[in-house]
């Protein structure tokens, strides 16, 4: 039998119950600041999405691609008919601007035509017509523009006018009427110089010149006292009782302007030695040729048991070969070259002389020095003046190239030698611009 002691070693051994407030107060309680952490790592924690499969991809590819290509199909068809209207209005708009053009043109046209047909019937009875000051600037303005005689929008040049209002006033002012005028022997009749004015397109010359454009104030205000019926106030001190006028018509004609010619580029010598200046006038009338000139002297003449030939001393004189004091320089040109070269060449294998060879003979402006240039006549006014430049140095005041006669200015350096004349040996004058 056993004993109890040995039943109590035998007993299987139970745990205590514990209370669950124990059991609470013995488990871990974290801090505050693990809390915190724990929330913040919890909120950061992405949610996790399936990434789409192929055929997701391609199929939501596609609808976009449909979407698209019905966007632009239906925006074609909208360009298409735009344009298509476009296009009518463009043609209803120019067949509108035609018919409303060819309209217009035709009332001009009946309208100009009226105009015309009564200016014709008042200038009949030595009437203009003047209107309104509107008018008036208008009319002015398109009647300037016709004929191309107006100075401004203000001022008309009307010839007929003029004419009509000079003939009034030289039979005021006494027009072939004579007047006892005293002399240093006694008296004599005389009668009234007229004053000489000459009536161009684009201006007028009184007296002896200059010439005076309708743009200048004081020929409008001039124009404006004779066709007022006035003599012209400028004139109101010389000639106070009035003066008759000799007119010379030449609306239909426009006044060139054109430089004197030099009578010699250089100083003139007299017999004493003593300088004398340059004449710059010329002769009134027609102005003959060199030839013309030397058929009215005798070609041949007897003086002193010898026979001289005039012509030819005299057109020697003319052109400026005459022996003066003055230095002659051989310039160097490629024309010069080749002649020299041939002329070093043995008689044997000579080459054929150079017919288009010419010799030029140019004064310069002081009339001191004499260039000789040899040249090709199919070189250039160019080359000529690049070959003086080089002698004479840069830095020299412009010139011009003149011949006295005929009087001709060669300022195209583009042109040859050939199409200006100069195909023989010629003498040439150096100008000052």
């Amino acid at each position: 039998m056993s004993s109890p002691l040995s039943m109590l070693k035998k007993t299987r051994r139970i745990p205590l119950q514990v209370p669950a407030d124990e059991q609470r107060s013995k488990q871990k309680v974290p801090f505050r600041r693990n809390l915190i952490k724990a929330s913040t790592s919890k909120a950061k924690a992405p949610l996790k999405k399936a990434a789409p499969s192929d055929f997701e991809l391609m199929t939501t590819m596609a609808q976009r691609v449909i979407q698209l290509e019905k966007t632009v199909k239906s925006q074609t068809q909208e360009i298409e008919r735009k344009d298509k209207r476009i296009s009518a209005l463009e043609e209803k708009l120019r067949l509108q601007e035609e018919s409303g053009r060819d309209d217009v043109e035709r009332r001009c046209q009946q309208l100009q035509n009226q105009v015309n047909e009564m200016e014709n019937f008042l200038g009949d009875y030595g009437l203009i017509w003047v209107g309104d000051q509107e008018d008036r600037d208008a009319a002015e303005y398109e009647e300037a523009h016709s004929s191309g005689t107006s100075g401004g929008s203000s001022f008309y040049m009307n010839f007929d006018l003029v004419l009509q209002r000079i003939r009034d006033l030289n039979i005021l002012s006494g027009e072939g009427e004579s007047f006892v005028e005293r002399t240093a022997t006694g008296a004599q009749l005389a009668k009234k110089d007229p004053v000489q004015l000459r009536l161009y397109s684009n201006g007028i010359v009184m007296f002896d010149g200059p010439f005076r454009s309708y743009q200048e104030h004081s020929t409008q205000q001039c124009m404006q006292d004779l066709m007022d019926g006035y003599f012209p106030s400028e004139l109101s001190e010389r000639f106070p009782d009035g003066v008759p006028f000799e007119v010379h018509d030449r609306r239909d004609e426009e006044f060139v302007f054109r430089l004197p010619w030099e009578a010699f580029p250089g100083e003139g010598q007299t017999v004493c030695g003593m300088k004398a200046e340059a004449a710059s006038s010329q002769l009134p009338g027609k102005k003959l040729t060199t030839d013309q000139f030397l058929n009215k002297l005798p070609k041949l003449v007897v003086k002193g048991g010898r026979v001289i030939d005039v012509r030819d001393s005299v057109r020697a004189t003319l052109q400026g070969s005459s022996a003066e004091s003055s230095s002659v320089i051989l310039i160097d040109t490629p024309a010069l070259q080749a002649v020299t070269e041939r002329q070093q060449i043995s008689s044997a294998v000579q080459l054929p002389s150079a017919h288009d060879i010419i010799t030029l003979k140019l004064r310069s402006e002081d009339g001191n020095h004499t260039y000789t240039v040899k040249m090709y006549s199919s070189e250039t006014v160019g080359h000529l003046r690049s070959y003086l430049d080089r002698h004479r140095g840069i830095g020299l005041p412009g010139y011009d190239i003149i011949s006295v006669h005929p009087q001709r200015c060669y300022d195209d350096n583009g042109q040859t030698l050939r199409s200006c004349g100069l195909t023989t040996n010629a003498n040439l004058l150096l100008r000052k611009r």
